[in-house]
C-alpha cells in the first residue's frame, strides 16, 4: 500500500473550511446517511486482506486473524449497527412541556453538528479511525480524520477506501506526525474525538480549549483484573491471557495488572504458562504472535523488564517467542507501588501479578488509584462482584471475562477523569456527535399572554403556578 506525504499544516485550516462549507450548502439526510454508511461498508468489505496485510506491514508483524477480528469484524458490525437504528435514532422525540407550559408541546431533535475531527491511535488503526467517523456520518456530520504517524501503511489504505466511500468535501484526511497533531487537534472543529494516551489526552484537551471544542477523549490507564478466591484459576488464566496477549498486549482495555487472592498467585502464574504455551509454542504459532509496533515501544517496554531486574523482582517468561519486536509473554511478581510496571500504562505483554490478603484490600488498591478505563472481576459470588462493583468506578466493565464489553455494540464505551470522558459506539456515539436540539411549539392562544403587568390581575394565577 503506497504511502502518502505529510499534510503541509498550512492546509489543515482550508481543508476544514472546505468541508464546513460543504456541510453548510447541503446538510446530509437520513438517505444520504444510508448510503454513505453502505459505501463504506462495501470498500471495506472488499480490502479486508490488504487491511490485514497494511497492517502487518506497519507492526513488522501482526497476526491475520486478529486483524480480521479487531479492525474488520467491529467495524462491520458497527456499521450494520448504525443503518440498522438510523431511522429511530433521527426520529424527533415528543417530550411533556408540562402543565404549567399548557397548551404548548415540546420535542427533541437530533441535529447534525457540523465537522467532527478524529485523532485515532496506531494500536487498532482501522477500527479506532472508522467507528468515530462512521458514527460522525450517521449522525449527519462531515470528518476530518488524522491516524497515527506510526501505521502509514495502513493510512495509505484508509485513504484510498475513503475516496472510494465519500466526495472529498465530505470526508478528509490529514497525515503527519506530532507537530500535524498539535495543529490539527487546535482547529475549530464542532467535536472532536481524540483516542490516546492520557498524557496526549491532557494536550488535546488543552488545544480544544481555546475553541471551546466539544470533546471525547478515550484514553487508557491501568486496568486492573481482580480474582476472587472462588473463581477457576485455569479459566481465569485463559480469560486473562486472551485479553493481555491479544495485539501484543498493545490494547488500551488489556488487563494491565492482576491482583488474585495470594495464596493462589503462584497457581496462576503457572496456568499462564500453560495458556502461553499452548497458544504460541510449536512451529507457525509465531504467526499468531502480534509484534511490538516500533522499536521505541519495544526499548519502552524492555525497560520496564530492566527496572524489574534491578529490583530484585521475579520474573517469569511464560513462553519463548521469536523474531524481531517479539516481546514474550512475561509475568512480573509483586512489583511495587512505585516501580514504573504500577505507575504507567503498559500497553505491551508484560503482566504484573500481585497477591492480595482480603478482597477489601484489592478493592482499596484499585480505588486508591486514577479510575480506570477497564475493570475486569472475576467471581461466580455474585455479592462479591457488586461489592467490586460498588467500590471502584471504571470506564467499562466484563465481569468474568475482559475486553468483550468493547464488542458489545449497545453499551456506551469511555473512560472516566484519567482514563478519558464522554462515550461512544451505538446510540451513545449518535447522541455524542449531535446536537439534541430542544424545541417548544406554543398555540396561537396560550396562557403566556396573560402574563404581562399589571401584575396584581393576575396574581391568583401566579400564585397557583407557582405553588
Amino acid at each position: 500500500m503506497p504511502t502518502h506525504p505529510d499534510t503541509p499544516v498550512e492546509e489543515l485550516q482550508p481543508t476544514l473550511a472546505r468541508l464546513r462549507a460543504a456541510w453548510r450548502a447541503r446538510k446530509p439526510d437520513r438517505t444520504q446517511r444510508g448510503d454513505d454508511l453502505a459505501r463504506l461498508r462495501t470498500a471495506l468489505k472488499d480490502r479486508l486482506d490488504a487491511m490485514a496485510a497494511a497492517i502487518s506491514a506497519d507492526f513488522g508483524h501482526r497476526s491475520t486473524h486478529e486483524s480480521l477480528i479487531a479492525d474488520g469484524l467491529t467495524v462491520l458490525s458497527e456499521i450494520d449497527r448504525l443503518r440498522g437504528h438510523l431511522g429511530r435514532w433521527m426520529k424527533p422525540r415528543r417530550v411533556g412541556a408540562g402543565w404549567r407550559l399548557w397548551p404548548a408541546r415540546a420535542e427533541v431533535r437530533m441535529e447534525p453538528v457540523g465537522v467532527v475531527g478524529v485523532i485515532s491511535p496506531w494500536n487498532y488503526p482501522v477500527n479506532l479511525a472508522l467507528i468515530p467517523l462512521a458514527t460522525a456520518i450517521a449522525a449527519g456530520n462531515h470528518v476530518y480524520l488524522k491516524p497515527s504517524e506510526l501505521t502509514p501503511r495502513t493510512t495509505g489504505l484508509l485513504r484510498e477506501l475513503l475516496a472510494e466511500a465519500f466526495p472529498p468535501d465530505r470526508v478528509a484526511v490529514a497525515q503527519g506526525g506530532s507537530d500535524t497533531g498539535a495543529a490539527f487537534a487546535a482547529l475549530p472543529f464542532d467535536h472532536l474525538v481524540f483516542t490516546g494516551s492520557t498524557a496526549v489526552g491532557r494536550k488535546v484537551m488543552a488545544a480544544a480549549a481555546a475553541n471551546l471544542t466539544p470533546l471525547t477523549l478515550e484514553l487508557g490507564g491501568k486496568s486492573p483484573a481482580i480474582v476472587c478466591a472462588d473463581f477457576p484459576l485455569e479459566q481465569a488464566a485463559a480469560r486473562l491471557a486472551t485479553g493481555k496477549w491479544f495485539n501484543g498486549g498493545q490494547t488500551c482495555i488489556a488487563p494491565d495488572y492482576v491482583l488474585v487472592d495470594a495464596a493462589r498467585r503462584d497457581a496462576l502464574v503457572e496456568a499462564l504458562r500453560r495458556e502461553a504455551r499452548a497458544r504460541y509454542a510449536g512451529a507457525g504459532a509465531a504467526a499468531d504472535y502480534t509484534r511490538i509496533v516500533s522499536p521505541a515501544h519495544a526499548d519502552r517496554l524492555q525497560g520496564y523488564l530492566d527496572d524489574a531486574a534491578r529490583r530484585g523482582l521475579a520474573t517469569v517468561t511464560l513462553a519463548e517467542i521469536d523474531g524481531e519486536r517479539a516481546l514474550a509473554p512475561t509475568v512480573v511478581l509483586d512489583p511495587p507501588d512505585d516501580a514504573p510496571l504500577m505507575q504507567e500504562e503498559i500497553f505491551g505483554p508484560i503482566l504484573p501479578v500481585r497477591g492480595y490478603a482480603t478482597l477489601d484490600e484489592a478493592i482499596a488498591f484499585v480505588a486508591a488509584r486514577d479510575r480506570p478505563l477497564a475493570l475486569y472481576p472475576f467471581s461466580r459470588d455474585r455479592d462479591s462482584v457488586e461489592r467490586i462493583l460498588d467500590g471502584i468506578l471504571a470506564g467499562g466493565v466484563t465481569v468474568n471475562d475482559t475486553l468483550l464489553h468493547f464488542g458489545a455494540g449497545a453499551l456506551p464505551f469511555g473512560g472516566i477523569g484519567a482514563s478519558g470522558m464522554g462515550a461512544y459506539h451505538g446510540r451513545a456515539g449518535f447522541d455524542a456527535m449531535s446536537k439534541a436540539l430542544p424545541i417548544l411549539w406554543q398555540r396561537r392562544l396560550a396562557a403566556s399572554d396573560l402574563l404581562k403587568p399589571p401584575y396584581a390581575r393576575i396574581d391568583r394565577l401566579i400564585r397557583r403556578l407557582v405553588r
